[in-house]
């Protein structure tokens, strides 16, 4: 039978089914288990198998098609953005061919009655004789999450690419149906659609159909394009249109496929004629595809996050000042959904009031540092900013994170208020009730030094955590002995240093223990100044400290923030419970590796710029910066207790990134806020610390041949002689310098 023949039948035979839509085809809906089955019966369906099976690969588009994981789509528009009704599945591809049958035995194995909550609806072999495995995912459980489970299952690795609700399935024969749950219909509505070549009169018609009604990925082209104009100097102006239509065309290319149809049918046209349209879309698709250009990228990823163009600009304004900014995609669980709904401005400071919390969750974790120490995960984090500056974005992530926390902490102190209602009803010769020695994990912060050390000894190893709304009030309840105190807790608290006090008294706690404290603070910049003057700053605590400002709110428009689902959520609830399933020593060779090799870079920064602020800061901003990624790297190993040293989960390129960044802006963000305070903390202060930029260096600005008097000139004559011959001696240890003769120096790279 001929391939038109086909699909002549293939549109006959759908007759059965209503179609109600618009789509690559008519999109059908088979009310019924039995229309679904009948249609994997049809004698032509497994013919024209048959043929792609042998090679003809054209008919494979002419193929029906359904939708597993979507029921209903608003006006049967299959898309993302007009997804009714999402079901919580998701179909596994195994690609390689021939293991259908194997696969199935592994399955009935692992499945009883499920595996890990998956529930298997389908298997089936694909056209191509790979498998397909539909499962029905339990609550919280992601697709890495399936994926692995399915592939320990197996022995197979399904593919990884996951796509969206929108996604087609082949329709294949009966006979590649190898198991097939009830439960696959429980869901009502599934859609199928037959994908067949348009009419010549369809193709005219989409060709002149305005752009607003035609999307890529569920956003419409009249969004990117108007955002195009807004990054790249607004609509064209009289003589320039066909120019910045042309760089128009030439970006949209990529995502209309490179064909020229789409291309005209989604550009705009500013009083161009058709033929004129034609002319420019032709002379932009003779340049060579080069793909999504970095632009273009940007603002899909922007549009498809939901941000404004005033959210875009306040993005772009906070990545130039710190120089880092947030890859959203490339996060694991928990860290992701913990930015969603949050103004791009403020990922920083929400993902940086989180790093404690997931820290104090993943306290049995052990992990070797770069100079071979073995480190916890300690971590303390102030979000600063103005009034007014929401910092309550950060208040509304951690809240979530620390459910687990309130909910245990809540039957521990029952237990001890009961005993203290014990206690104090007894009668005068009757013996005191023993204390219970609860364990409870959030203290406040305003928690008196006695009542900390007593948490402390009841801690059982595990890592107490505090949030505080207003650093201030931290401030005001302390006096100047216990804040004292209070803060060389906090100081030892970074490495689990040993603390105590011994009282000859009863009524007041003693004892000696190793501070594991982690916490999260919000202030304001007034209140940070009046916590940490200048002796609090220069005896360490404030390099153990991550700082994250809020962006400036000074007459900007009112930020939109919208709430997280009940599946973000409980996802950010999956990846607390993973880090508490977590034990022991955890290899990170490639970590140690990339936060080495960044120390080092800033050491010869610091060095180059004499710079002794920055060689302080960035010691300790390397610290935070790994034990940062430490915890990308647990979210994104998977559920399993890895308490193996010798474990083959290597960190990924977007851990190493994510550490490489937290220790970037930690070192940019305590320099900023404590940098000058330090300087003049010093004794040699204003000697050898004067700053430079990165380009300015007192280094890089001295001749290739020079003398001791051009650095003392260039230091301004500041610096004392010890410093300048310190200075000297360092470059000269380094190999930056060589004598030339007694007077005269040459840099090593000069000739």
């Amino acid at each position: 039978m001929e391939q038109q023949d086909f699909k002549n039948e293939l549109i006959s035979n759908n007759s059965n089914f209503t179609c109600i839509g618009k789509g690559h085809g008519a999109p059908c809906l088979p009310a019924t288990k039995e229309d679904w089955e009948k249609l994997r019966r049809e004698p032509w369906l497994a013919q024209m198998c048959e043929r792609i099976e042998r090679g003809d690969d054209e008919l494979k588009h002419h193929l029906p098609v359904w939708t597993p994981h979507c029921a209903a789509y608003k006006d049967n528009h299959r898309s993302i953005t007009d997804a009714l009704k999402p079901l919580n599945r998701l179909m596994l591809d195994f690609d390689e061919k021939g293991h259908t049958g194997e696969i199935v035995e592994k399955l009935k194995d692992a499945a009883k009655p499920d595996i890990n909550g998956m529930e298997i609806l389908l298997v089936e072999e694909s056209v191509r004789r790979g498998t397909h495995v539909l499962v029905e995912l339990p609550d919280g459980m992601g697709a890495e999450e399936a994926q692995r489970l399915m592939k320990e299952a197996t022995g197979f690795e399904p593919d990884k690419q996951v796509k969206g609700v929108d996604r087609c399935i082949y329709m294949v024969p009966e006979d590649h149906t190898k198991f097939v749950s009830e439960r696959l219909f429980l869901a009502t509505d599934y859609r199928t659609e037959s994908i067949a070549e348009p009419t010549d009169e369809e193709k005219v018609q989409k060709s002149c159909s305005p752009c607003e009604e035609k999307t890529f990925k569920g956003i419409p082209y009249a969004d990117i394009i108007a955002e195009w104009w807004r990054r790249n100097g607004g609509e064209p102006q009289e003589g320039e249109r066909n120019v910045k239509l042309h760089k128009l065309a030439v970006n949209l290319r990529a995502i209309c496929d490179n064909k020229k149809k789409v291309l005209m049918a989604v550009m705009p046209r500013y009083g161009l004629s058709d033929e004129e349209l034609k002319s420019v879309v032709e002379s932009a698709c003779k340049e060579e595809p080069k793909g999504i250009s970095k632009l273009m990228q940007q603002i899909l990823d922007a549009l498809e996050m939901g941000i404004s163009s005033d959210e875009i600009e306040d993005a772009e304004a906070v990545a130039e000042e710190t120089g880092v900014k947030v890859n959203v995609k490339a996060l694991p669980i928990g860290l992701k959904e913990s930015l969603v709904g949050v103004p791009v401005s403020m990922h920083l400071p929400v993902l940086c009031g989180v790093m404690p919390i997931c820290g104090a969750y993943a306290d049995q974790v052990e992990v070797e540092y770069c100079d071979g120490n073995t480190h916890h995960l300690g971590l303390m984090s102030i979000i600063r900013g103005e009034q007014a500056s929401n910092k309550s974005v950060v208040k509304n992530a951690v809240d979530i994170w620390k459910r687990q926390f309130d909910e245990e902490d809540a039957l521990a102190r029952k237990r001890e208020e009961e005993w203290k209602e014990r206690k104090k009803s007894r009668k005068a010769n009757e013996k005191a009730p023993d204390d219970p020695h609860v364990l409870i994990r959030v203290v406040p912060v305003t928690v008196s030094c006695s009542t900390l050390l007593k948490r402390f000894k009841n801690a059982q190893n595990h890592t107490l955590y505090s949030f505080g709304e207003e650093l201030d009030t931290l401030r005001k309840t302390n006096g100047a002995g216990s804040w004292s105190s209070k803060y060389d807790i906090y100081r030892l608290g970074f490495d689990r240093g040993e603390w105590g006090q011994d009282y000859n008294s009863d009524a007041a706690e003693s004892g000696v223990v190793n501070v594991a404290y982690n916490w999260t603070m919000l202030g304001t910049n007034g209140a940070l100044r009046k916590c940490f003057k200048a002796d609090n700053i220069e005896n360490g605590l404030s390099s153990r400290v991550l700082i994250a400002e809020m962006p400036d709110c000074s007459f900007s428009k009112m930020p939109k923030f919208r709430k997280r689902s009940a599946e973000d959520e409980a996802r950010i609830q999956e990846a607390v419970t993973r880090l508490r399933s977590y034990s022991g020593l955890i290899e990170v060779p490639r970590l140690r590796k990339a936060i080495e090799g960044w120390a080092e870079e800033k050491r010869i920064e610091a060095a180059k710029d004499i710079d002794h602020v920055k060689d302080v800061y960035r010691k300790r901003a390397a610290v935070i910066g790994f034990r940062c990624g430490v915890i990308f790297h647990l979210l994104s190993m998977g559920s399993k207790n890895l308490k193996s040293p010798t474990s083959n989960l290597k960190e990924s390129k977007a851990c190493l990134n994510f550490a490489l960044m937290m220790a970037e802006y930690c070192l940019s963000q305590q320099i900023k806020t404590f940098g000058d305070t330090l300087r003049n903390e010093y004794v040699c202060a204003q000697d050898e610390c004067q700053r430079y930029g990165v380009n300015h260096s007192v280094f890089d600005q001295l001749a290739p041949i020079f003398t001791i008097d051009d650095l003392r000139s260039l230091k301004r004559n500041f610096c004392g002689e010890s410093a300048i011959y310190k200075i000297m001696s360092r470059w000269n240890r380094e190999h930056w310098i060589e004598r030339v003769d007694k007077t005269h120096w040459k840099k090593a790279s000069a000739s």
